[in-house]
């Protein structure tokens, strides 16, 4: 008796379960712990910038989410809006919270953020120019905006940094092809 098989279907399970690989970046930012009587934790706010200044995605938002009784928004975002440049270029139109973006603020220390493009809070960006923006401000502090320009889509992988001078520290991103 002759058995014959079919590779067809183990084929065509193979092609479907290989993943896809998208590109994407990693965050990497730095608050560093200030020496000041009256401590803070800053609002932060990160997102991705085109060349026209316009924002491509806001990728995060540590703010204050402890909420009163009395209050249905939420404490801390009356004071999103110190986050100016953040706040002027897409945040005022931001509902928050929202859900795998904004989140309580961190304390000082290292933290990072990973992103697959296509994947929320990630948008599918055209090839092109972009900044990755991070702005702190802080109560009884200052405010700080730290960019770092990149192309898109990254053909190696790459590790640019900047450094604020109070609010932020290193700020590195790590594009992945």
């Amino acid at each position: 008796m002759h058995v014959r098989y079919s590779l067809a279907p183990l084929a065509m399970s193979a092609l479907f379960a290989a993943p896809a690989f998208a590109s994407g970046l990693a965050v990497n930012i730095e608050i560093p712990r200030l020496n000041v009587s009256e401590y803070h934790r800053p609002y932060v706010a990160t997102w991705i910038e085109r060349a026209d200044n316009t924002v491509a995605g806001t990728l995060a938002v540590w703010y204050d989410v402890r909420t009163k009784t009395n209050n249905p928004e939420g404490e801390g975002t009356k004071w999103l809006k110190d986050m100016r440049q953040w706040w002027r270029r897409g945040g005022r139109e931001l509902s928050v919270p929202v859900d795998g973006v904004t989140g309580a603020t961190k304390p000082a220390g290292k933290h990072q953020l990973s992103f697959t493009e296509g994947t929320a809070p990630m948008p599918k960006l055209a090839p092109g120019a972009y900044k990755l923006v991070v702005e702190a401000a802080r109560e009884v502090g200052g405010r700080e905006v730290v960019s770092i320009p990149f192309q898109w889509p990254p053909t190696a992988a790459a590790q640019p940094t900047a450094t604020g001078k109070e609010e932020l520290g290193e700020i590195k991103l790590e594009l992945k092809p």
